[in-house]
């Protein structure tokens, strides 16, 4: 396994992050089990969860399956999306902050987390009293360090000037949606990481399973797939023409260097030196297995060519999209 520095942190981490979005879902307990053995064989040492992953199921699981080895592990978890619909279960309040990484230091059956991430950005967010709340955490010694998923360049930045003007701690990592179909990051948000020593862990390198190449291009999608589930984010981002065309292409690419394009791809996003680590979300023992070759697969300036030549740097896959969870702001209909 490799490791590598958590941005300007002293904190070491594996290049493979194990993503357990699936656990308690679709990944059954049994299943969760293996696969958290298999990555600590490995040597994988950073596991990422979230409070909303099913609703708390996810943590549980997690820290169920950590007992005995919690520090074998970075253990990194998020707040910040809606929790019930009750008012005040969701965001940034100093009040829900604090009342529920308590609640997900409970279900993860640990006195702290290594990580505890805002996120998503919310627009009309008072981000001092976020940050504010993170102190107080951070001081209480029930957070090691903190991040930021899905934030804007911008927003970012902001973060670190809050946290100089608090006195306290930046944060050490941000994680973005960064694949070789969305390479929008490459224009604001991994050079504001690389600016301020923010360590990356972007998520989904398979773009939500398109970048298996099992998606066809105008045929229907597998029965069983997330498309065929009537998964929302991937309808709304990957699941267009173009990615589909591409990822065959790249299939065929893949293949022929000795690789799964899966694979491929995952070493795609570990080549950029601003990333610390990629989180693989497998669903199966299997496809989780099937990330571990991704550390051995060589990218060359022939591939970076191919792929440049694909998908331009800082593009979509598709001209003129943008995600429509998060909008564009200033015009007025």
């Amino acid at each position: 396994m490799q490791y590598r520095a958590l941005g300007k942190s002293n904190l070491q981490v594996s290049a493979l992050c194990l993503g357990t979005m699936m656990f308690g879902d679709q990944t059954d307990a049994a299943e969760a089990a293996a696969i958290v053995a298999d990555a600590r064989e490995q040597g994988v040492n950073y596991i990422d969860t979230a409070d909303v992953y099913t609703q708390g199921a996810s943590e549980t699981l997690v820290g169920q399956l950590l007992k005995g080895q919690r520090h074998d592990w970075v253990l990194a978890t998020k707040l910040g999306n809606k929790m019930s619909g009750r008012v005040n279960e969701s965001h940034y309040s100093r009040s829900w902050m604090l009342r529920e990484t308590e609640a997900s230091l409970q279900r993860l059956q640990t006195d702290h987390v290594d990580i505890l991430y805002l996120h998503r950005d919310f627009p009309d967010a008072d981000l001092e009293e976020a940050v504010r709340a993170l102190d107080q955490l951070l001081r209480q010694g029930k957070i090691r360090y903190w991040g930021v998923s899905n934030f804007r360049g911008w927003r970012i930045a902001e973060l670190v000037r809050l946290a100089q003007q608090v006195g306290m701690p930046g944060p050490v990592v941000c994680q973005p949606y960064y694949n070789l179909l969305n390479r929008m990051p490459e224009v604001e948000i991994l050079p504001a990481c690389a600016h301020y020593g923010i360590g990356v862990t972007p998520y989904s390198p398979i773009a939500r399973g398109v970048l298996t190449g099992k998606y066809l291009p105008g045929q229907p999608p597998a029965e069983g797939s997330r498309v065929a589930r009537g998964d929302k984010r991937i309808a709304e981002t990957e699941f267009r023409e173009e990615s589909l065309v591409i990822a065959q292409r790249l299939k065929a690419h893949a293949e022929a260097k000795g690789c799964t394009l899966a694979q491929f791809a995952t070493a795609w996003v570990l080549a950029n030196r601003s990333i610390s680590s990629v989180i693989a979300g497998p669903r199966t023992l299997q496809q989780w297995q099937d990330y571990r070759p991704a550390l051995d697969v060589v990218i060359t300036p022939e591939d970076e060519a191919l792929v440049d030549g694909l998908v331009a740097p800082g593009h979509p896959s598709t001209p003129g999209y943008t995600d429509p969870a998060y909008p564009l702001t200033g015009r007025v209909s």
